[in-house]
Order: C-alpha cells, then sequence, then structure tokens
C-alpha cells in the first residue's frame, strides 16, 4: 500500500528533524521545508498528500499562507501548528481553510492521531471503483455528490476543505434531523478527534457563505438554537 506523503513546513530544524523523523517511524513518506518560498518548491516537485504548516514562519504568515494556497485552488489538507494559545488564531486558521490545528509543543503521536483522522476523512478509492454511497443531493441550485466528493452550484464546482465535506456530508445525509456539536463531530471526524465546538461553528459559517443567499438568514444550513444545526432540503423554516 502507498504511504502517505506528508510535508512539513516549520522554520525550528529541531522540531522539524524530530517529527520527521517520528512520523517515518509510522510509515509516512516525509519531507521538510524551512519557509514558505521551499514549501512552495517542494508542492511543484512533488506529491504531498498533506501538510503540517507552522503559523509563524520566516517568510510568511502562516494565515495567510494557508489563505494563499486555498486561493490558488491548491486543496491538500493542511495541519497548522501554533505555538500561540489564543483560540483566536485557531479559529481564524479554520476560517481560512485549515483542516485541523495543533498547539505547540506538540505530542508526535497526537501529530499522527490527527493526521489519520484528516486523511480518513479524504478517502482515495481506486480509480474507476464504484462508490457504494448515497446518490446526489439536489437542493434549489445546488448538487451534493457524495460519491465523488463535489459540491456544485448550478455545475460550477465550489472548492470544500475536507472538513467542509465532511460537515456538510453529515447534515445533508441527515435532512430534519437536529445535530449536536457533538454528534456533528462524531459523524464528521470521528471519536478519535478531539472535540473543539468552536470548530464545528466555523466550518457551518463558511458552509453558509458558500450556500446562502444571506447567511444571516440561512434557508439551508439552519440554527436550533441550544440544540445544534439542521439541513432543510426543500428551505422551510425548521
Amino acid at each position: 500500500m502507498e504511504s502517505t506523503h506528508i510535508l512539513v513546513v516549520d522554520d525550528d530544524l529541531r522540531l522539524r528533524d524530530l517529527l520527521e523523523r517520528y512520523l517515518a517511524q509510522q510509515g509516512f513518506s516525509v519531507r521538510g521545508a524551512a519557509h514558505a518560498a521551499a514549501m512552495r518548491r517542494e508542492l511543484a516537485a512533488h506529491h504531498v498528500d498533506l501538510i503540517v504548516l507552522d503559523l509563524m514562519l520566516p517568510d510568511a504568515d502562516g494565515l495567510e499562507l494557508c489563505r494563499s494556497l486555498r486561493a490558488d485552488g491548491i486543496e491538500t489538507p493542511v495541519i497548522m501548528l501554533t505555538a500561540k494559545g489564543d483560540e483566536v488564531d485557531r479559529i481564524v486558521g479554520l476560517e481560512l481553510g485549515a483542516d485541523d490545528y495543533l498547539a505547540k509543543p506538540c505530542n508526535p503521536r497526537e501529530l499522527v492521531a490527527r493526521i489519520r483522522a484528516v486523511m480518513r476523512r479524504r478517502p482515495r478509492p481506486p480509480a474507476g471503483a464504484p462508490q457504494a454511497e448515497q446518490g446526489p443531493v439536489q437542493f434549489g441550485r445546488f448538487t451534493f455528490e457524495p460519491a465523488t466528493r463535489q459540491l456544485l452550484d448550478d455545475g460550477t464546482t465550489i472548492k470544500l476543505t475536507s472538513g467542509e465535506f465532511s460537515v456538510l456530508a453529515a447534515l445533508v445525509t441527515h435532512p430534519f434531523e437536529t445535530l449536536s456539536r457533538e454528534r456533528l463531530i462524531a459523524l464528521a471526524r470521528g471519536r478519535d478527534h478531539e472535540a473543539f465546538d468552536r470548530s464545528i461553528d466555523v466550518m457551518v459559517s463558511r458552509l453558509r457563505r458558500c450556500l446562502e443567499d444571506d447567511p444571516r438568514q440561512p434557508r439551508w444550513l439552519q440554527t436550533v438554537w441550544g440544540e445544534g444545526y439542521v439541513f432543510v432540503p426543500e428551505g422551510d423554516r425548521a
């Protein structure tokens, strides 16, 4: 079985070397980069399945770099490392397209668990293999296709991170069912993922910006105050 290719981007040579060696011992194929320019070169020259990205780099801000990757159409999953304890940095990272975050100094075993959780949300079936998943779901001008992991707006693909896809899939496959944050985390990320309630709010907020004419008065992804979120395919108030 082909190993997962990880790119560790961190200017701390000691930490980067530690993570590279540990991840390699766990069966991953690992490369390293000390700054944003080196990361760009690695992405251009090699296949990368997931990026472990430090928030503070000598030539770029990790948040802006994550935003730049998504703006360039690069949907490679990103786990952001931050030495800052401020919850705002973590929320902003998720808003800009990061798939997960981990505070530094991090336990390498926890990083491996996070990598595997993110990669499970991005299954890579053999080319041409049939998908035994729910068929496309049509609502308004949108089509959600679980088999191809796409969200279409009148035929135009809307780019989603793996976290956004997983949350939307959980909601779409449970229409009219109010899902609490804890339930959404379990459905979208698995039981081994440490719950971070605000991350679900961020994902739903980003999805609303993609789907709703007025995100402040959502039609498809509605809030049930004190309970959670609900997908209403007909667009009626829940």
